[in-house]
């Protein structure tokens, strides 16, 4: 009979999920398949509703990265007005978008993963939490709180809240950057870079005791997909699309991100609610692709920042071509918070950005609109279609998340494959599985656009479909 086995702390993912995994006659792990059982329904719900209110809406969709798609829906606004927004308010945008890169990738560092990181994936669970953390190296927990409150700080000052700030607006946003601002961020900003790069040099230290984990975490050649700068270089706000294989190869490279339907379509499953997106020409499954902190590492020619560069130096050691263990995502989230602060600083040190022309203003010129930016998770789409009172007729929202749908499945038939041994879940196999999704920092209910408790099951099934063990964290 199954049983439930109720394990503390609450799981330390953004969403609602489970997992089925399946044996073979043999007992050895057949397939495993990763279930996001949330409803999706912004896309509908936005119908009829006045374009300009999407940034605000949409915001709404994520508290963790509300700023991503607050700038998405804004693009997308952008090109529904048909305005050039002024060159200030641009440079603004990507200020915000960077200090949430901080903010979201410290809160996945240092209070989702750092756990297993210091402790070890075998570690008592009743430690194996932010608490034990703070016992077992409280500076680790210190740096990552004032790490996330710099972030959070940031997108408060600019957009008068730190969680779902309405500031970026159709043509622009709604307030300019002050002096004031300008010089609380400088003052910060040396603790911020410090703390960054302890965290690095650290993280590079240690993760050599875990061999295991980065063989069997999602360790296997894809396609890697993200924007790029005209050089190829790093892009959060701006850019084309780049798409590279397992060796670092071109796939395809400057496309437009209103072109992004002739790439990427969009599978769907029985067993979730989570799109499957995938490279069109390869078809699907075959077209599967990652994004995120380590797939922009991988596609990107450089970062364009100092201490950055530098560090992706030593990411590029890691593996001749791309580099291929998801377990890495860690590594590449901690470049991309030095490289955020590096160019906050370099925004804040040019007076152009005090600038107060910081919106246009224009009717609606097209029926038509897609915004994209990185989102700390990947790529992020929002598409949006107008009738001619300016009133949503139709919305289609590609979420980082997603995008990494068939990596996530892939990578915990694979993390099963390697340590489940017999009919039972021991607990560091529940962990593990755990810690392959944390590697992704999915953000189910911002993927699915949902609400609620947000607990993680797997069960274990034998080739008849019966159920021989079953753990939850609820």
């Amino acid at each position: 009979m199954p049983r439930d086995i109720a394990i503390d702390p609450v799981t330390r993912i953004e969403g609602h999920a489970a997992i089925t995994i399946r044996l073979r006659d043999d007992g050895e792990v057949d397939t495993a398949l990763f279930h996001v059982t949330q409803f999706r329904g912004f896309e509908k719900f936005v119908e009829g509703r006045p374009f300009h209110e999407m940034p605000s809406i949409m915001a709404r969709i994520c508290g963790i990265c509300p700023v991503a798609h607050l700038i998405a829906s804004a693009k997308a606004c952008d090109q529904l007005l048909a305005v050039r927004i002024p060159e200030t308010a641009e440079h603004l945008r990507r200020m915000m978008n960077m200090a949430q890169m901080v903010q979201s990738h410290a809160l996945s560092f240092f209070h989702l993963s750092s756990p297993d990181l210091l402790l070890g994936m075998d570690s008592d669970p009743a430690a194996r939490n932010l608490f034990g953390v703070v016992k077992a190296n409280p500076q680790l927990a210190r740096d990552g709180i004032r790490l996330r409150q710099f972030g959070q700080q940031i997108i408060e000052w600019l957009g008068g809240k730190r969680i779902h700030p309405v500031w970026a607006v159709p043509g622009g946003v709604m307030s300019p950057l002050t002096a004031e601002v300008r010089d609380h961020i400088l003052e910060r900003m040396p603790e911020a870079l410090d703390i960054a790069q302890r965290t690095l040099d650290w993280h590079r230290d240690t993760y050599g005791r875990f061999a295991e984990e980065i063989e069997s975490f999602g360790n296997f050649p894809s396609l890697f997909m993200g924007l790029v700068t005209p050089s190829g270089g790093l892009q959060f706000y701006d850019g084309k699309l780049r798409i590279v294989d397992q060796d670092r190869r071109m796939v395809i490279d400057q496309v437009e991100p209103p072109d992004y339907m002739d790439y990427i379509g969009e599978a769907v499953e029985p067993f979730s609610y989570l799109k499957s997106p995938y490279y069109k020409p390869l078809g699907y499954p075959q077209g599967m692709y990652r994004v995120g902190p380590l797939a922009r590492l991988n596609i990107a020619d450089h970062c364009g920042t100092p201490r950055a560069d530098e560090a992706l130096e030593g990411f590029r050691a890691l593996r001749q071509g791309a580099v291929l263990s998801s377990f890495h995502y860690h590594y590449a989230r901690l470049i991309e918070i030095l490289y955020g602060l590096e160019k906050i600083e370099e925004r804040c040190n040019d007076p152009d950005n005090l600038n107060e022309h910081v919106r246009a203003f224009a009717e609606p010129n097209c029926y038509e609109g897609v915004g994209a930016c990185e989102a700390p998770r990947g790529t992020l789409f929002h598409h949006y279609r107008i009738d001619r009172n300016g009133l949503m007729t139709w919305a289609n929202l590609v979420i980082a998340t997603g995008h990494n749908n068939l990596a996530m499945n892939r990578a915990i038939e694979q993390a099963a494959r390697h340590f489940i041994r017999g009919p039972e879940i021991p607990e560091g196999m529940l962990n593990r599985v755990e810690a392959v999704i944390r590697c992704y920092d999915p953000c189910l209910s911002c993927s699915t656009h949902a609400l609620g408790r947000m607990p993680l099951r797997v069960r274990l099934v034998d080739a008849a479909g019966k159920t021989l063990d079953e753990r939850e964290r609820s």
